[in-house]
């Protein structure tokens, strides 16, 4: 802790006060902290300990893209440092803004207390994924963030591979996955923007009296992709019951009765912001959102197999790769 405040004070502009540090709760793949120096405090974000799978919780891609954003419409915390001598904390960080807002985990959003602002909040979900699908690549420094072209063709190659290498029992419906995920990929209609690839509700601050939001979070699996990967993944986590994962569904909840949109609803809201008229192959970006989420999920039970999982919940993340595979596999096959 002595090097980690002597670095703090050598290298974050005007760090001065009393230096504290304490854990997050929450999140499974980057541990955060806060950082507090007397009346001041900051987040440092860092990789967890422990062989890393190749690409895997890239905090200077992360570091990098929040710095790009900070003039756009997105929002996002200010970024002041980043630190990729491991030898200071034994891992590669960065540190930013601490932002005091209002972070919720349930999709139902049971502490809002009217209709009308559930109804705002998703409305507000909308317009800063449109934004953020709109942000000038070019213009912002992030030309050479990602690949160009075949998003999903990369996306499910890279997501297979590292599926099997977390793999610890055989769920058939995975392969099943895969397998019809790698035999339905749309033709590639050419669509690149800044994706952030774990947008939902739970990585987004809102203001604590609006309906604002107020800084958009977790961008380590960021890169350049296909906007409806993003949409279909925010309507994904929207689907899922309440009982799946750390954050809860829409899964059998009445949305009217909460105002808060219908799938339909909100991705008509997306497609006006975002100048579509319709959007082929929907079940397709569904599926594999669902996937997705489900390898993710497995990387995460293999990390805390091994120990280095940032999460005491990460065991019970592993828990959730069966019932996503299913969820997708029931969605294929309702639509064949």
């Amino acid at each position: 802790m002595e090097t980690l405040e002597a670095y703090f004070r050598a290298n974050v502009f005007d760090f001065t006060g009393a230096f504290k540090a304490e854990k997050f709760s929450g999140g499974q793949s980057n541990p955060t902290f806060k950082i507090t120096a007397g009346d001041t405090s900051y987040v440092l974000r860092r990789q967890p300990p422990g062989k890393l799978l190749k690409s895997a919780h890239a905090v200077d891609r992360e570091f990098k893209v929040i710095n790009a954003l900070q003039d756009t419409k997105v929002p996002v915390a200010k970024v002041y440092h980043l630190c990729e001598d491991t030898s200071v904390i034994g891992s590669m960080f960065y540190v930013m803004e601490y932002v005091d807002g209002a972070v919720y985990w349930n999709s139902s959003l049971p502490e809002i207390d009217s209709n009308e602002k559930r109804h705002a909040m998703y409305q507000q979900m909308s317009q800063v994924l449109a934004d953020l699908h709109a942000v000038d690549v070019e213009e912002v420094g992030l030309s050479d963030y990602g690949k160009a072209g075949n998003y999903f063709e990369r996306q499910l190659s890279r997501w297979s591979k590292q599926y099997k290498l977390s793999e610890i029992d055989p769920i058939p419906d995975m392969d099943t996955l895969i397998t019809w995920l790698s035999n339905h990929i749309p033709d590639d209609d050419g669509k690149v923007s800044l994706v952030h690839g774990d947008y939902r509700l739970d990585n987004l601050m809102f203001s604590k009296t609006s309906a604002e939001i107020i800084a958009v979070l977790d961008w380590e699996l960021s890169t350049l992709g296909h906007p409806l990967a993003d949409l279909a993944y925010q309507c994904m986590q929207l689907r899922l019951p309440a009982h799946i994962g750390h954050s809860s569904g829409l899964g059998g909840v009445d949305r009217q009765a909460l105002g808060i949109p219908s799938e339909q609803e909100f991705v008509d809201w997306y497609c006006q912001r975002a100048g579509l008229d319709k959007i082929e192959n929907w079940h397709f970006y569904l599926a594999f959102s669902f996937f997705r989420l489900a390898a993710i999920a497995q990387g995460v039970a293999k990390r805390a197999q091994e120990g280095n999982a940032s999460s005491a919940q990460a065991n019970k993340v592993g828990a959730m790769v069966p019932p996503l595979a299913r969820m997708a596999v029931e969605l294929i096959e309702e639509h064949q």
